[in-house]
């Protein structure tokens, strides 16, 4: 059970609670009477994890676009392929120099450090998932 921390609730105090008149009504805070904390944790687990994915996923997307516009050569003076490569540049900076970058004649070039940024990138995702997962999850104790 879970409300709002300002709301009031009101409690009548039977005779075998503490032997007071029935007429004894008490108000107490919402909140001394039941948090969900468990609940709060796995909402908020949730919500890391999905920003977690949200940032890899634009990174391998971007990285993956990148790859298809090399592969296929397009032309660095178009204006959203340069953006792309602006954008990624950083990203491939680790990467750099790991593999040979096989050409054609025609422009094409196969960025084998590419694919494999994106499987670095989308493993740490995973890992980052697993340790946010395990430090925020709910955690319920049985008596």
């Amino acid at each position: 059970m879970y409300e709002r921390e300002s709301e009031q609730v009101t409690r009548r105090v039977s005779r075998h609670d503490h032997d007071v008149p029935d007429s004894v009504v008490e108000r107490v805070d919402r909140a001394t009477l039941a948090t969900d904390t468990v609940s709060d944790r796995h909402h908020a687990a949730v919500l890391v994890n999905r920003a977690v994915y949200l940032v890899f996923g634009v990174i391998t997307g971007l990285l993956l676009i990148r790859f298809v516009l090399k592969a296929l050569g397009a032309s660095e003076n178009a204006a959203f392929t340069s953006f792309i490569y602006g954008l990624t540049e950083p990203l491939l900076a680790p990467f750099a120099g790991m593999f040979g970058t096989p050409a054609t004649e025609q422009g094409s070039v196969l960025e084998l450090h590419t694919l494999v940024a994106i499987i670095v990138y989308a493993l740490l995702a995973w890992v980052i998932s697993a340790v946010l997962n395990l430090l925020l999850s709910p955690r319920r104790t049985v008596a």
